[in-house]
């Protein structure tokens, strides 16, 4: 199958079926977003959502994050990952937005870049979720079915390569949805390590599915034979 067409099934089913997919991440606005999102790198969204309402209603603003240091910080995150460092990034996060930015949070990918805690990935998401441009952040999830379903080819072995094919192949006015339709669809179905094949409604022109699990056969349990008293052996021809 042609990569267009691939492309032209996915975009198709997924327009078809869930025409406005969302961020399951809670925020309210840019600031609260950005402090989720740098808080769910290798974390759940889930354990984010838990830990974010006691963390901005004690720093609710730039403003007040910039006055906290990482040690005042850390106790409302300390269920999330990595929280040290996640703490000092907040601490530093919010001093430069306050500082560089008038306590708005920037629009731009390379503006979004320069706030401590914050890659690439992070700011596509921002730019992408709060201002609605045509940016794809790659995740684990993104990276692994956007392989699978054979939309990108092996030879984009990091996120970089990953994000440049889906947005040279996906039309601009639907990159901002294609990238929750990969994260929800990586989280759900098309999970690492034993994916739901069974349940998946792409699998009539995914590319793993044709090339790996299609191919599987169940091998029936080899039983030992039955010996019978008087039996030849066939090994030693022997009789029992």
């Amino acid at each position: 199958m042609r990569k267009t067409e691939r492309y032209r099934h996915f975009t198709d089913y997924f327009t078809t079926h869930f025409p406005e997919p969302e961020t399951e991440l809670t925020f309210a606005n840019p600031y609260e977003l950005i402090v989720a999102v740098v808080l769910s790198a290798q974390c759940t969204d889930k354990r984010v959502n838990l830990v974010t309402p006691a963390l901005l209603a004690q720093f609710p603003t730039p403003a007040h994050l910039a006055a906290a240091s990482a040690e005042e910080i850390f106790p409302f995150i300390r269920s999330i990952s990595y929280p040290n460092n996640k703490a000092k990034h907040l601490a530093g996060l919010g001093r430069m937005l306050a500082q560089d930015f008038g306590g708005e949070v920037p629009a731009s990918i390379e503006e979004l870049q320069r706030l401590p805690g914050v890659g690439r990935k992070t700011a596509n998401v921002v730019v992408s979720v709060v201002y609605n441009q045509p940016a794809m952040a790659v995740d684990t999830h993104v990276f692994r079915v956007s392989h699978r379903l054979g939309l990108v080819p092996k030879t984009a072995t990091t996120p970089l390569a990953v994000e440049k094919e889906l947005v040279r192949h996906i039309p601009e006015i639907l990159i901002p949805k294609a990238h929750h339709w990969l994260i929800l669809h990586g989280r759900y179905i098309c999970v690492a390590r034993q994916p739901k094949c069974a349940q998946c409604p792409l699998t009539s022109w995914c590319k793993y599915y044709a090339d790996v699990i299609s191919k599987q056969e169940i091998i029936p349990k080899k039983t030992a034979p039955k010996v019978v008293k008087g039996e030849i052996n066939n090994e030693s021809g022997t009789t029992k």
